[in-house]
C-alpha cells in the first residue's frame, strides 16, 4: 500500500470524518450522520425522527434483538432497496465500562471503524458492510455512538458452530473457511488483537462457507511486518480464544485438532510470497500525520 494509505489507516482523524468513497456527511440538530451515499437520506430521517438508530430498530414491529455484549437490533432501512441492518449502540468495555458507559471523546472509533471496514472489503477481505454511523452529542468534545451494518443472512459466529449449533455448518467447512480468512489477513497486512470465536462470523452460500471478521476497529495494518508473522499473531490469539471456549463451555476441540490447525497455518502451506496489496487510494483531502 502506498504512504497515503497507511495514513489512513493510521492517522488519528482530528475531525473524526472525511469523505470515503461513496459515503457522506449530514448534520442534524443534535449531531451527525456519515453513510453509504444510497441510504444517507433515509438515516438522516430517522434519527430527525426517532432521537437515535438504536431506538428506531429497537422499536420496528419486525425487529429482532440479537445477544452480545448489549443487544443490538436488526431492522430493514426504508430505502429502496429495503436494505436489512444491525444496529448496535457502542459501549465502553474493560474495566472502566461503568464509569465511562456509552461516551465517547470525538472522533469517537466509529471512523475508525468505517475505514477498516471500507479498505478490508477493498482488499477483498470479507467483513459485513458498514453502511453508515450516528454520532450524538454527548457533552463538550464528547460523543454518543449508533452503528449500522449491513445484516449477514444465514449466519452463525465461529463458536456458535464449534458448539454444534449451526448444523448447516460442518466443523470442517468452518475450520477451512477460517484458514482462508487467516490467509487473506496475513497476505494483505492485518493483524487483529482481539480475533475470537465471537467475532469471526460464517455464512453459507450455496455449497461454500465463508468466513467474515468483525470487531475491525481494533485491526492494525502494517504493510512491512512479514505475511508469516502476521499470520502467527492472528492464529495464536485465535487458539488462545478456542483454548478458552474449550474449558469454560465444553466446547470439544481436541489437541489433534488444535496441532492439525497450527500446521495448516504455517507459512509454507499458508502464506506464499504475498505480492503488493492493493488498497483503496487516499481520498482527497484526508488529513496527514
Amino acid at each position: 500500500m502506498a504512504d497515503g494509505r497507511a495514513t489512513l489507516l493510521h492517522n488519528t482523524i482530528a475531525d473524526g470524518i472525511y469523505p470515503l468513497p461513496g459515503y457522506t456527511r449530514r448534520q442534524f440538530a443534535r449531531g451527525e450522520v456519515v453513510a453509504a451515499e444510497c441510504v444517507i437520506d433515509e438515516l438522516t430521517t430517522i434519527v430527525t425522527h426517532h432521537g437515535t438508530l438504536y431506538a428506531w430498530a429497537k422499536g420496528q414491529p419486525q425487529s429482532r434483538a440479537l445477544r452480545g455484549r448489549a443487544p443490538v437490533y436488526v431492522a430493514t432501512i426504508p430505502d429502496e432497496a429495503h436494505t436489512t441492518v444491525v444496529i448496535r449502540h457502542v459501549w465502553h468495555g474493560g474495566l472502566l465500562a461503568p464509569i465511562t458507559r456509552d461516551r465517547f471523546r470525538r472522533p469517537t472509533r466509529a471512523p475508525v471503524e468505517l475505514l477498516r471496514a471500507f479498505m478490508l472489503r477493498e482488499c477483498g477481505i470479507p467483513t459485513p458492510e458498514l453502511m453508515g454511523f450516528a454520532l450524538y452529542d454527548a457533552g463538550p468534545g464528547f460523543a454518543r455512538v449508533d452503528v449500522a451494518t449491513r445484516y449477514v443472512p444465514d449466519s452463525n459466529d465461529f463458536g456458535a458452530v464449534l458448539a454444534q449449533l449451526a448444523p448447516e455448518i460442518s466443523r470442517e467447512e468452518a475450520m477451512d473457511a477460517v484458514r482462508v480468512l487467516l490467509n487473506q489477513l496475513s497476505r494483505n497486512g492485518f493483524t487483529h488483537p482481539d480475533l475470537n470465536v465471537k467475532n469471526i462470523l460464517l455464512q453459507k452460500k450455496g455449497v461454500e462457507t465463508h468466513a467474515l471478521v468483525l470487531d475491525v476497529d481494533v485491526m492494525r495494518w502494517d504493510p512491512n511486518l512479514p505475511a508469516a508473522s502476521i499470520m502467527q499473531l492472528n492464529t495464536e490469539r485465535l487458539l488462545r480464544s478456542l483454548m478458552k471456549v474449550r474449558r469454560q463451555f465444553g466446547i470439544t476441540f481436541t489437541d489433534a485438532e488444535r496441532t492439525e490447525f497450527v500446521q495448516r497455518m504455517t507459512y509454507a502451506e499458508s502464506v506464499e510470497l504475498r505480492p503488493q496489496t492493493s488498497a483503496p487510494a487516499s481520498p482527497a483531502g484526508s488529513p496527514r500525520s
